[in-house]
């Protein structure tokens, strides 16, 4: 048995597969454009089976070299019975028993897991979080995403949900948030909500975020004083996360991780003056590694240790 592992990290715009390697290394890739099924569930469903059975065609993989296949999904998923209970992003999408499903399709071991923990398995066994023991790991981006490495292991909570660290709420009132809350802590991150104030700060109505990290590369003051806002934000948001859990590393990802140059010595600073003095000093701020990998990287993590029993 060779120990491939074929990991597929679904987006609400297009699905990655990749082929990794027993040094979790992706030795293969292709894509699938999510938007031509977003309202045919059963024909997303085959299209992906159908790209599992040409990577392994492609590659001279037999179902025995397959290990198992891994899958990252944006949203509520129960991994023990293999079932996505519920997809925000992709229409239609409830109480689907994909495991199933797909394992009768593909007759190799089928794996599920929420996508950011299945980004934090990744930077946690082969990116920025390696050797760590306890590490909480962020995305940012539309929102704030988080998974949760303690005492060596995945913690996903009783009903597979914990980590959702961007719905902690920041104030008693504030804007109202998707999930029902108010005052949440991605309702004052989100890249949405970020440009808007870029946009408002350069008076410019097609400010992008690039454009304020270009800027601050040049050392524009309006630039780096937008950054430096941002990173008291975002490290407001994470004080209370770190004195519950006392983590050693934070490994922060997403699009707004590309301005870590002007962003991470405002999150370090606010969180060493927030914080607790033990929680404050021990935890550090590291920039993640795997970038768009880490979903698919970290589905050979899941996949070994589900194997394994671990």
């Amino acid at each position: 048995m060779k120990n491939f592992v074929i990991g597929i990290d679904v987006g609400g715009t297009n699905v990655g597969f990749g082929v990794i390697n027993p040094g979790g290394r992706i030795v293969a890739r292709t894509s699938l454009v999510t938007k031509s099924f977003v309202r045919h569930k059963t024909k997303l469903i085959n299209a992906v089976a159908v790209c599992v059975k040409d990577l392994m065609r492609e590659n001279k993989l037999d179902r025995k070299d397959c290990l198992g296949i891994g899958i990252g999904l944006p949203g509520l998923i129960d991994p023990q019975k293999g079932v996505v209970k519920f997809l925000p992003n992709i229409p239609g999408w409830r109480n689907v028993p994909l495991k199933a499903i797909l394992q009768k399709q593909l007759k190799v071991p089928v794996f599920l897991e929420n996508d950011v923990n299945m980004i934090t398995l990744g930077e946690w066994k082969f990116g920025a979080g390696q050797g760590f023991k306890n590490i909480i790991c962020i995305t940012l981006g539309t929102g704030v995403g988080a998974g949760l490495i303690l005492d060596d292991a995945l913690y996903r909570g009783e009903g597979y949900v914990a980590g959702e660290i961007g719905h902690m709420p920041l104030n008693e009132v504030g804007p109202r948030c998707s999930c029902g809350g108010q005052g949440c802590f991605e309702r004052y991150v989100g890249n949405a909500l970020l440009e808007q104030e870029a946009r408002k700060v350069f008076k410019r109505k097609d400010m992008r975020l690039e454009e304020v990290s270009a800027l601050a590369a040049k050392g524009d003051k309006r630039a780096l004083r937008f950054w430096k806002q941002t990173g008291e934000r975002v490290g407001n948001g994470l004080v209370g996360p770190v004195n519950l859990l006392n983590p050693t590393h934070i490994v922060v990802g997403g699009g707004v991780s590309k301005s870590h140059r002007f962003l991470f010595p405002s999150i370090r600073s606010t969180i060493k003056a927030r914080a607790m003095s033990v929680q404050g000093k021990m935890v550090k701020i590291v920039r993640a590694k795997l970038g768009n990998d880490a979903g698919i990287v970290g589905a050979k993590v899941l996949v070994e240790q589900v194997r394994q029993g671990t």
